[in-house]
């Protein structure tokens, strides 16, 4: 398990640096980027396969599947000859063969046009000659594009279009960047491809939680944002639907959907679950289609009372329809109140609440952080609802929930890269702590690789980023590079692991032990913050100590707190 998990890590793709505006990637920043853009399959033809996966076969490891295998097993298989050459450790696991498969395919691609002579087959050969041809022309024009079309822009000049995506995901169609990027059609969300990954995603998630828990979940809050729905056309909303045991209808030519139908208990495999979405502003200002066929879908299933107790929707919407006509509400506002399982912010505004409170230091304990995101995060919308105060709701809904999931869709980003992150997975979590007493389960998504959605708990995926990304020697020499801004990067990184600590608990004192001894204790790195960034310092500083005034962090050293107070101190005077 330790040999897997490591592995793991070893596999997590992370920036080498930031975008710079007008440059296009060069060296082995370039290599790597197009290692990144061929290892997920892109479409049927043969340029379009994984090229990992097209290597493995060609040199005879048939049924071994790079993308997605157990790290730690032990391997049985073939040795080939150009894998041996690429490393000189011990070859005892799948995770090393995953290794040595990558490094075969940086080796190629660091001369596609002369690398297709030494592929070992027809399909490598073909991905290799597609990426001499076009992925790497079009990777290269990046930094000139922009450029152009920033002047074009700035002389009132047109623009050309282009799609929007995420590259490492399969739309290599969004390079060259410097395009006037467009979305999509949003009647066809969500999309066959995405409602295909939404049942693999939502059986992953049941499973996990089965595991952990030895029940199936009734009822979850999960977290959607509009931008990722965008990329992937629909995901999450494909999702939502699966756990509800609810199957979109596309109309044939124009692949636009046109309503639902229910799936039975028999074709599920199991109970249905009770979804609660937390949508962001622009998911509510995009998708107002995708809303009421959510909304609808859930009015639908919650009227199948003859399902008993697999049918936890029919359940808590009977139940709370009851309280409602008991409290003196009618029998019609009742029911509809009853079946609201879409919140966001009220009409016009953004965001969750949570990132003044810590900006500004507005909280006091997590029941602050709670009140805040309730009072942001409770509006109802349907197809019919555009934005009803209904706090109660949103409270009864959340106090509900067995379990709270955000989705990631790529690996451009990580959780530790963006407030968002802890303002909505965190803030649910953090009301649902408030309402329930008690700490709720919070899960992540790993959605980068479609055909194999993973499912982590929050404190593992922490854990992934802390290790993999945010105290990696490799990740920060690049932020080194990019000095007054690499720095911010670091202490941004800070910022947003004390605020998941706070909202979540799932940061843990070895977590802090280790960005601590990466940024303050590394006596070079804290100089290059110092020197590139001093605010950055500071706000580092700040934050560290703030998490042990606050009970987040327990340091190993002894000396920690003192040497945090100076260093505030320092950066005072100076």
């Amino acid at each position: 398990r330790l040999d897997a998990a490591r592995c793991d890590l070893k596999e997590l793709q992370i920036r080498g640096g930031l975008p710079v505006f007008g440059a296009s990637p060069v060296d082995d920043a370039r290599c790597d980027l197009l290692a990144a853009l061929v290892r997920v399959p892109r479409g049927e033809a043969p340029e379009e396969q994984s090229f990992q996966r097209a290597l493995a076969n060609e040199l005879g490891l048939i049924d071994f599947d790079p993308l997605d295998c157990d790290l730690g097993a032990t391997w049985t298989g073939a040795r080939p000859r150009e894998l041996e050459r690429m490393s000189t450790d011990p070859w005892r696991t799948n995770g090393d063969t995953v290794e040595r498969i990558e490094a075969f395919a940086i080796s190629l691609l660091r001369d596609p046009a002369g690398g297709a002579g030494t592929a070992p087959g027809p399909t490598s050969r073909a991905i290799l000659a597609h990426v001499a041809g076009r992925i790497a022309p079009d990777l290269d024009a990046c930094g000139a594009r922009e450029t152009s079309a920033l002047l074009a822009a700035l002389d009132g000049r047109f623009v050309a279009p282009g799609p929007s995506g995420a590259p490492t995901r399969g739309r290599l169609d969004v390079l060259p960047t410097g395009r006037n990027f467009y979305s999509l059609d949003s009647r066809a969300l969500p999309t066959p491809t995405a409602w295909t990954i939404g049942q693999r995603a939502a059986d992953a998630f049941v499973a996990r939680y089965l595991q952990d828990h030895g029940t199936w979940p009734t009822a979850i809050a999960l977290s959607v944002w509009g931008t990722s729905n965008m990329r992937t056309g629909g995901d999450d909303l494909a999702q939502a639907l699966a756990l509800m045991g609810v199957r979109p209808v596309w109309e044939p030519a124009s692949r636009r959907v046109t309503g639902f139908e229910i799936m039975t208990l028999a074709e599920l495999g199991r109970p249905r679950v009770d979804v609660t979405l937390r949508i962001s502003g622009f998911f509510r200002d995009a998708f107002p289609a995708q809303i009421a066929l959510i909304d609808s879908a859930v009015r639908a299933v919650s009227a199948r009372e003859d399902e008993g107790c697999e049918n936890p929707i029919a359940a808590h919407a009977a139940a709370e329809t009851a309280r409602l006509i008991d409290k003196g509400a009618d029998a019609e506002t009742a029911r509809r109140r009853a079946t609201f399982r879409i919140y966001g912010a009220m009409p016009g505004a953004y965001g969750a609440g949570l990132q003044a409170m810590f900006d500004e230091d507005l909280w006091d304990d997590a029941h602050d952080l709670a009140d805040a995101f309730l009072t942001w995060s409770g509006y109802a919308y349907g197809s019919e609802t555009a934005g009803a105060a209904d706090r109660d709701g949103l409270e009864r809904r959340i106090k509900a929930t067995d379990a709270v999931l955000h989705n990631q869709d790529n690996r451009e980003h990580d959780i530790l890269d963006s407030d968002d992150y802890y303002q909505f997975a965190g803030g649910l979590a953090v009301a649902g702590r408030a309402l329930k007493g008690e700490a709720v389960p919070v899960y992540h998504g790993d959605h980068s690789r479609p055909e194999r959605p993973v499912v982590r708990a929050l404190e593992e995926e922490i854990a992934r980023v802390v290790r993999g990304r945010a105290v990696n020697p490799k990740w920060i020499a690049a932020m080194r590079r990019h000095g007054y801004k690499g720095a911010f990067e670091l202490a941004a990184t800070v910022d947003y692991l004390t605020a998941f600590a706070a909202t979540t608990g799932a940061v843990r004192d070895h977590h802090f032990d280790a960005v601590y001894d990466a940024y303050v204790a590394d006596a070079d790195v804290r100089g290059f913050i110092a020197d590139a960034n001093p605010d950055a310092l500071a706000d580092i500083a700040k934050r560290l100590q703030d998490a042990i005034d606050r009970g987040l962090w327990t340091p190993r050293r002894n000396s920690a707190y003192g040497d945090l107070s100076a260093l505030r101190q320092q950066e005072t005077v100076t």
